[in-house]
């Protein structure tokens, strides 16, 4: 009997009052409804006090969502952060364990934004931690203070690039998307296919090469009004049907 696979979707440290809370995006959880097909569980950020081993025995899925903060440089060897920069070390010492576990044990990922920064970090690459600063490169980042309309409006295209995951879902060779962030792929870590670029050649999308399931990460936010953005849609689709899969065959 078939069933709706379980999708873990990260959460973020917030402090809310006097108490910490972990929380994850209304968007992302919606989107694993409407995109995947599936029901969302939040994974706390909880770090070393989580099992992953018997999280991912229980998941038929893992989403990496995007957050306000950054990953800390020290994880990929960077300079030291600028003041006033957010940080979530209790997201990080969760989420760059988990993606590597996830990939190891064939539970389907996808990275979204910080999800996809992640990965890159996690597997051994590191980060612009300024893109608008990079020498070559474009200013990603949204309107300041504009409506989420306007912020996540579509901004550039991606080139998809041939033989790839993207390609194979049926993504055309171009596609517009939004940009929301500050930071990207600076080294690409070994074992990434690159899966999509900027049109000033910044990493957007990548795939894991030799994963034993669905393994994808994208810079740009699909999760947003999944439903009306076919290619959006077709994202989700795709890593929805490798949780069913795995679903099925557990």
């Amino acid at each position: 009997m078939s069933r709706q696979p379980l999708i873990g979707v990260t959460a973020c440290t917030r402090q809310v009052g006097h108490h910490p809370n972990h929380v994850a995006g209304d968007k992302y959880l919606k989107a694993v409804v409407a995109g995947a097909n599936g029901l969302p569980v939040i994974i706390p950020a909880l770090g070393e006090l989580l099992s992953l081993d018997t999280l991912l025995d229980s998941l038929d899925g893992v989403l990496l969502t995007g957050s306000s903060s950054n990953v800390e440089p020290h994880h990929y060897s960077g300079l030291a952060s600028d003041a006033g920069t957010l940080h979530d070390i209790a997201r990080d010492a969760t989420s760059l364990p988990l993606v590597r576990a996830a990939i190891s044990a064939g539970v389907p990922v996808l990275g979204i934004c910080r999800g996809f920064q992640e990965m890159n970090v996690a597997l051994g690459g590191s980060l612009h931690q300024k893109v608008h600063e990079t020498p070559g490169l474009m200013d990603h980042r949204e309107p300041a203070d504009a409506p989420v309309e306007v912020k996540y409006a579509l901004r550039h295209a991606v080139h998809v690039q041939p033989g790839g995951v993207l390609a194979g879902i049926g993504l055309p060779e171009q596609i517009q998307v939004n940009s929301i962030h500050g930071q990207g792929v600076d080294r690409l870590a070994p074992g990434l296919r690159v899966e999509a670029l900027a049109p000033d050649g910044l990493v957007e999308a990548f795939s894991v090469e030799g994963a034993s399931a669905f393994a994808l990460g994208v810079q740009w936010h699909p999760e947003w009004q999944v439903q009306t953005n076919p290619n959006y849609l077709a994202i989700f689709q795709a890593f929805g049907n490798a949780c069913s899969k795995r679903a099925g065959q557990r």
